[in-house]
């Protein structure tokens, strides 16, 4: 049972993942330079934060610390 728990992959991590995948294929796909597809992988997420309300933001950090253990 306890082997079965640690491959099981939680719902955020899902979706790295699959970000990541995606990442990976447009950097191959797309004839930009490697600089303008970095700047899409790391701007749009950048991007998302930004327009969060500050109270979100607030938010967002306090889970990812109590995901982190802090």
């Amino acid at each position: 049972m306890a082997a079965k728990e640690a491959t099981e992959m939680s719902k955020s991590t899902k979706i790295v993942a699959g970000g990541v995948a995606i990442g990976i294929v447009l950097l191959i796909l797309l004839p930009f330079p490697f600089w303008a597809n970095l700047l899409i992988v790391l701007g749009i997420p950048t991007a998302a934060y930004l327009m969060l309300d500050p109270s979100q933001r607030r938010r967002l950090r306090r889970v990812s610390r109590k995901e982190l253990g802090r």
